[in-house]
């Protein structure tokens, strides 16, 4: 999966560079997530690794399942990825995308699970502390998991913050197992 990531990374800065350019990063941020969940479903791929299609009977197809007519540049890429037999990538280049886009916008997605659930006015404090500290818009997603005890745990990427009982009876039974 790493390989895929490191296959799609000059394709998704290149599309990112191109929709910054023409200030539509919006718009082709939600076609690419489009194209991509096409490319992750099974008969999808199974398609894709079809040597009796063309490269260029694939891209059409791509481009046949958007209900509106595609921009003349995003059709282009598709065509590109798909001469290079990477319509594959889609998914991946999508989440790079996406990634693009937030360090722009200066936004993080943080998952926040909790052993209760968070009032209004507390997660609004969180938000607070989080904004100051990481210098960036948070969107916030909670859940609750009991098992955590007390406490919260923070995830954004391989990022995590784990504050809660549960983490810190761990790494006491794990101090003390040493």
């Amino acid at each position: 999966m790493a390989q895929l990531i490191t296959l799609a990374r000059p394709y998704a800065k290149a599309v990112f560079d191109a929709a910054k350019e023409q200030n539509a990063v919006d718009a082709w941020d939600q076609a690419l997530a489009f194209a991509a969940l096409v490319a992750a479903d099974q008969k999808v791929r199974e398609l894709l690794a079809s040597p009796g299609l063309s490269e260029r009977t694939k891209a059409e197809l791509f481009v046949d399942c958007f209900e509106e007519p595609l921009p003349e540049a995003l059709k282009n890429f598709l065509f590109i990825l798909s001469e290079q037999k990477r319509l594959i990538l889609l998914p991946d280049i999508s989440v790079l995308f996406k990634h693009y886009r937030a360090d722009l916008e200066r936004t993080v997605k943080l998952q926040v699970n909790t052993a209760l659930a968070l009032t209004e006015e507390q997660q609004k404090k969180l938000v607070e502390a989080l904004t100051h500290k990481l210098e960036r818009k948070i969107d916030l997603e909670t859940s609750v998991d009991p098992s955590l005890i007390g406490g919260l745990v923070i995830r954004s990427g391989d990022m995590v913050i784990d504050a809660s009982v549960r983490g810190k009876l761990a790494k006491m039974a794990k101090a003390l197992g040493s």
